[in-house]
């Protein structure tokens, strides 16, 4: 979802109650587009971080510490004389648009205190820093100049009188009347349908305002449904919640991947795969670090994935060749046993005929056998057709059946190796993965060429509600050194049955706890191909059960005499365990 107006007036109240009054201690520009003001009010730092991404614009509190580059940018430069040591008096929002101002009172080249305006509006390829004198609306600078080529409208550079963006003709969520909400609605030929309230009222997204929809109809009968009135008079109740902020900051996630936020409770999704928080600027730093993380990780690995995916095609399309052949060998012992038959009344057969019936004696119903034969052929060659096109079924079901096993096992492995890929966290782990893929042959390298050094990466450690040991293995490296060298023979092992995922040891000394086991095999679900699903299988058994075949590819192992159950898939941040770092 966008930063729709309604979630900005939601971070500009966090903003008033903490910056007001706070004095510009810092400004820096780690980024060409994102700029960073570090406040100090009554004895609290803040960070505030700016950004006017086309991709992800925004603003908001933050905690992460950016590299500066060794050379300020114009503008940071330009902000620094005019808001160095100023004192914010003032953070507002136009009506609930995608525009808010933050007023500094600080002193100019004169010695005179003077008041500036920083205009953020956040407004994708169209969002903008505009820093601007306010007593006249000049403009000092901003982040980017926008000439009159690029708009013939709005052109916003240094000199320029400040032009605020077009204002719009919908409805202040915060501020209507039935009369004005009923001539809006009728003037516009509005219907209603899951656009709606995004037609009528700034700020509010296409996804809030299908919710509000779907609330409106299921908390109405159908006459209700037809009239304005209840409609003005839900819409209302519905924007009285953010004048008393009465917010619900909440993630949500699709397959692992954070998908989604607002500032309040969506419907569409399962509270199951929600997460919330305390602040909208808390939920705005994770929600950009996760998307960030995961477009960066999914950016350095897409070629792994891609080879993965190319070898994992070629194993199935080569299963299925196989296991058709094998389908075909299946008729093999009937050519067989026709030969036999043929040998038996090789007297019978003359020449040119195209047909034999002989007594079947291999059967129990002793039932005559019609046989083809070929008359441009004698006996002999006749039956040795047979005998040949046995023992080639027969020997092709043998490499079959050897080569299907390879193959089966290959996919398996492929898929696991798919799974860390989705898995990482870290470029150390994608390096890692790469280095297993060379190593396994499926990255050809020259003996000349120099391996890049990936930072050897460790199993994840963590620290159970027991205070017991586990480690997750987070690569097919790391899951055999954890499984074959580094567990003892009583730890207790732990696998999603059938899928592929990591290994999860935990540590024994004396009995386990069911918590214990509960929660390592919660991680093991989590860090596997069934992340997403509910309820997923996963065995465990003591390490002396588990055994590595010779020759088999990382990770790879069998085992025996375990028990199963089923577990949720949690990450360690959801079970509230410590990982030790």
């Amino acid at each position: 979802m966008a930063l729709d107006g309604i979630f900005l007036y939601s971070i500009v109240k966090e903003l008033k109650d903490e910056l007001i009054n706070g004095k510009v201690e810092k400004i820096n520009q780690p980024e060409k587009d994102e700029i960073v003001l570090n406040i100090r009010n009554a004895k609290n730092s803040y960070r505030l971080l700016i950004s006017s991404s086309s991709t992800y614009p925004k603003i908001h509190l933050t905690n992460v510490n950016k590299p500066n580059p060794l050379t300020a940018p114009m503008f940071c430069m330009v902000l620094r004389k005019y808001l160095g040591g100023g004192k914010i008096i003032d953070i507002r929002q136009l009506d609930t648009d995608r525009v808010v101002l933050i007023d500094f009172e600080s002193m100019d080249e004169l010695g005179f205190n003077s008041v500036y305006s920083l205009i953020i509006e956040i407004m994708g390829r169209h969002s903008n820093i505009t820093l601007i004198r306010h007593r006249d609306k000049i403009i000092m600078d901003s982040i980017k100049h926008i000439t009159p080529d690029i708009n013939s409208v709005r052109s916003i550079y240094p000199g320029l009188k400040f032009i605020y963006p077009p204002e719009s003709t919908k409805l202040n969520p915060l501020d209507f009347n039935f009369d004005n909400f009923k001539d809006f609605y009728t003037t516009n030929e509005l219907i209603t349908d899951e656009n709606l309230f995004s037609k009528m009222f700034t700020g509010i997204s296409g996804p809030f305002s299908k919710d509000l929809l779907d609330e409106f109809f299921n908390s109405n009968s159908i006459e209700a449904q037809t009239d304005l009135r209840y409609l003005f008079f839900f819409a209302q109740k519905s924007f009285l919640k953010i004048k008393e902020g009465d917010f619900h900051y909440s993630t949500y996630l699709e397959n692992g991947v954070v998908k989604d936020f607002y500032c309040f409770k969506l419907r569409k999704y399962d509270e199951t795969n929600t997460k919330s928080y305390s602040t909208p600027s808390i939920l705005l730093e994770n929600f950009y670090y996760e998307k960030d993380k995961f477009n960066r990780l999914n950016s350095k690995s897409s070629d792994l994935q891609r080879l993965i995916n190319t070898n994992i095609d070629r194993c199935l399309k080569k299963i299925k060749i196989l296991e058709h052949t094998l389908k075909e060998c299946d008729d093999k012992d009937s050519f067989k046993i026709s030969g036999e038959l043929l040998t038996a009344n090789i007297y019978n057969i003359k020449p040119g005929m195209k047909t034999i019936e002989v007594l079947n004696y291999y059967s129990e119903k002793e039932e005559y056998l019609s046989i083809k034969l070929d008359p441009t052929k004698s006996p002999s060659e006749i039956i040795q057709v047979f005998f040949k096109k046995y023992n080639k079924l027969k020997k092709a079901e043998e490499a079959g059946k050897i080569q299907l096993k390879n193959a089966t096992e290959e996919l398996d492995y492929l898929n696991s190796v798919f799974t860390n890929i989705k898995n990482s966290e870290t470029y150390e782990e994608i390096e890692e993965i790469r280095k297993e893929l060379m190593q396994t042959g499926y990255i050809k390298f020259k003996k000349t060429d120099k391996i890049k050094k990936a930072k050897a990466t460790k199993p994840m450690h963590l620290i159970s509600s027991d205070g017991i040991d586990i480690y997750v293995g987070k690569n097919n490296f790391e899951n055999d050194a954890l499984t074959t060298k580094f567990a003892d023979k009583h730890d207790l092992w732990l696998h999603t049955k059938n899928i592929p995922g990591s290994h999860v040891i935990i540590k024994k000394f004396g009995d386990i706890p069911d918590n214990t086991l509960i929660e390592a095999g919660a991680l093991a679900a989590f860090y596997s191909k069934a992340r997403e699903s509910l309820k997923v299988a996963v065995d465990y058994t003591e390490i002396k059960n588990v055994k590595k075949p010779t020759g088999a590819k990382p990770g790879m192992v069998i085992y025996y005499t375990n028990k199963t159950i089923l577990s949720d898939p949690k990450s360690p941040e959801e079970l509230g365990l410590t990982v030790v770092k």
